[in-house]
């Protein structure tokens, strides 16, 4: 394994005003900030976050977001590189990574914070067809961001992710992800961190999370791939057809956590998992829709050194043509049904192992 890779970090604004950050592989790279053309008006972005009392959830209200792009054509796209006639959100004739501010925010202001993350320049691939350098460039936005986002007073939460495909509601083709900086602890991390606590007080301390990925090492069933810094099994009681969780050896709060090793062994993980994904349903299928979502601690909590940083993979697919719709038990009552015995989804995702 090579070891962790300089990085050049080059900030610029867009015509509205929104920031802009450019990645590139080597500190020696220069940048020039490039003027955007674009005549746009500042954002016009009113996010307000009302409290459920009954689900005791928050649910961010952002109507401006009916008029987002909406599947333009590739020659239309708003994240590939700008060029003569046609100016994008990147001014630049290309690029290796680049992170802005979203025109069409969920979180805005004292609301949060909403950031697009641009994998390549490249239109027409995806991010496991990516080198491990890129992977690895990528791991470093999500890093850096991850703290520049914590260190603003109203974030208490931030989640990095990508969503691939139409099937599971992408509006942009790009390969991109996106980051959601929250001012409260999601109700997934509440109840993980209830489930941890719980746990404790029954085991005389004892970490939930430790304890869950020793018994999935142990049993063997659902381990898919096991690393020497990583281990990625499909959880006992999973919820979608095929997923996978991700998990550094040695527990750590965050991104910002990582030891070298783990961040140089992670993109040869991570992308060996996303290939294999494609090859679930046999390589005549078109590719396979997913979701990949890194799970980090609230910030500013007490809590948060019980947590442990993963990374979930999943997909709505469950069979060739077939998706999984999260229907009435599923969106009535939160009680997930999964057709896919996850012993037999990690028999799969280890037969499909370098195809």
């Amino acid at each position: 394994m090579s070891p962790v890779r300089p990085v050049r970090k080059t900030a610029t604004k867009l015509a509205d005003g929104r920031e802009l950050i450019y990645y590139d592989l080597h500190d020696d790279v220069i940048r020039d900030p490039v003027d955007d053309p674009r005549p746009l008006h500042p954002v016009v972005a009113t996010t307000e976050i009302r409290h459920d009392p009954l689900l005791g959830d928050d649910v961010a209200i952002a109507s401006h977001r009916q008029t987002r792009t909406f599947l333009p054509p590739a020659e239309a796209c708003p994240l590939c590189p700008s060029r003569p006639g046609h100016p994008t959100e990147i001014p630049a004739p290309d690029y290796e990574v680049a992170v802005f501010e979203n025109r069409f925010p969920s979180l805005t202001g004292h609301a949060g914070r909403c950031e697009v993350v641009c994998f390549t320049s490249d239109h027409h691939t995806s991010f496991a067809a990516l080198g491990t350098d890129r992977a690895a460039l990528v791991l470093a936005a999500w890093t850096d961001r991850t703290a520049e986002l914590a260190a603003l007073p109203s974030v208490r939460q931030v989640f990095c992710f990508e969503n691939r495909g139409e099937e599971i509601g992408v509006t942009l083709g790009h390969p991109h992800g996106q980051i959601y900086a929250y001012p409260f602890v999601t109700p997934r991390t509440e109840r993980m961190l209830a489930s941890a606590a719980a746990h404790a007080a029954r085991t005389g301390g004892r970490n939930l999370f430790e304890d869950t990925v020793a018994a999935e090492r142990e049993d063997g069933r659902r381990v898919v791939l096991a690393a020497e810094h990583w281990t990625a099994f499909v959880p006992y009681a999973a919820h979608w057809p095929y997923e996978v969780h991700l998990y550094p050896r040695r527990r750590v709060p965050d991104l910002l956590a990582l030891d070298d090793a783990a961040r140089t062994e992670f993109p040869q993980v991570y992308l060996e998992l996303l290939r294999r994904f494609d090859r679930i349903f046999g390589n005549d299928q078109p590719p396979t829709p997913y979701v990949s979502a890194w799970h980090q601690a609230p910030f500013q909590d007490p809590r948060r050194n019980e947590f442990a940083l993963h990374l979930e993979l999943f997909t709505v697919r469950r069979a060739p043509g077939k998706l999984k719709f999260l229907a009435g038990s599923e969106s009535g009552m939160n009680v997930f049904i999964n057709d896919v015995p996850p012993e037999a989804a990690a028999e799969r995702l280890r037969e499909v192992a370098g195809q």
